[in-house]
């Protein structure tokens, strides 16, 4: 390409008018008109040489553009975007267990003396097709009454002795329904239980379950399934005598409602109904209500009410059992 002073000397040489002149010879005049082809000849050249040079420039652009397309990846092929907290939690949580631990104690002295011991583990794992849980109860109580003056220290009287453990397994049709299976194993020896075991078979309906960005939740499920079980009686209290045994069956009906008004208020509702077919009719009615307040991301405080309802229960016992307990829980 010619200098920017070449080009433009060509230029002013058309463009500029010449000062006036006298009257020139002809040889001056055949002379100048010689410079003015000359001129207009270079002139000429600079401005094909100037339109090479900017075709080849745009060629090279051309090019360039072309290889950046070729190195560029597809848009199916860039990167997702980032995931978000709520998805790297939920993301986390899935496959893994889900383990509660719970603990609750009351102790008293003086003139009389009464200790209450009861803990809890619930532990439950969820995959893309299966769902497992296990729940652990158990309590303990012993209570001594006031001594009356100048007699003899009562002895220490047992009033709570119980245990429970159940194992259920879902799998997974779609979301919203699974089938399942449910063994468990309970004792209580002031109601006259010595072991009631326990199969039922069933579908779970999730009617929905709803997470919302404060931590809340709301979650719904039904079950309906049929059971059988078989309980030995032993009477234990006040005194100790073998009773007949028993066997129930029959479908039942159980729902667990969960709600938490954010990340560290939850509120829990579970009932069971089962009405027996076998053996005489009975009915079986089970209720929990729970509200837990969580102190710290792991430690929380839960208050539970239990009822208990059976319609036949062992001779000399009474139909209905309720409890109130607080407790300590460690989530892991």
């Amino acid at each position: 390409m010619l200098p920017v002073h070449t080009l433009l000397s060509a230029f002013l040489t058309f463009q500029t008018p010449a000062p006036a002149q006298q009257p020139s010879t002809p040889e001056q005049s055949a002379q100048a008109a010689e410079r003015a082809a000359s001129s207009a000849e270079r002139a000429a050249a600079a401005a094909e040489r100037a339109a090479e040079a900017n075709a080849r420039m745009a060629e090279a652009i051309e090019q360039l553009a072309k290889g950046i397309a070729r190195t560029a990846p597809p848009a199916e092929d860039q990167p997702a975007a980032p995931e978000t907290k709520e998805e790297k939690k939920e993301a986390a949580k899935k496959d893994t267990w889900d383990i509660t631990v719970g603990l609750g104690l009351i102790f008293i002295s003086g003139n009389a003396s009464t200790v209450t011991f009861n803990g809890l583990v619930n532990a439950e794992r969820k995959s893309e097709n299966w769902i497992y849980a296990i729940k652990a109860t158990g309590v303990y109580g012993e209570s001594r009454p006031p001594a009356l003056q100048g007699q003899p220290q009562p002895e220490s009287q047992v009033n709570a002795l119980a245990a429970s453990l159940q194992l259920r397994g879902d799998r997974r049709f779609n979301e919203k329904i699974s089938g399942y299976l449910l063994v468990g194993a309970e004792t209580d020896h002031l109601k006259s239980v010595e072991v009631r075991g326990s199969g039922e078979a069933g579908v779970g309906i999730i009617w929905w379950d709803l997470k919302r960005n404060n931590g809340g939740e709301s979650f719904l499920r039904t079950d309906l399934a049929f059971r059988y079980a078989r309980e030995t009686r032993f009477q234990y209290y006040p005194t100790s005598m073998d009773l007949p045994d028993v066997s129930l069956g029959g479908p039942r009906f159980g729902a667990a409602f969960r709600y938490a008004l954010n990340k560290d208020v939850a509120f829990l509702e579970e009932l069971s109904v089962l009405p027996s077919l076998i053996e005489g009719s009975r009915l079986l009615v089970g209720n929990q209500t729970q509200l837990t307040v969580k102190l710290t991301k792991a430690l929380a405080i839960a208050t539970t009410f239990l009822l208990q309802y059976d319609s036949q229960p062992a001779e000399g016992k009474q139909p209905t059992d309720t409890s109130l307990s607080v407790s300590a829980t460690v989530t892991f």
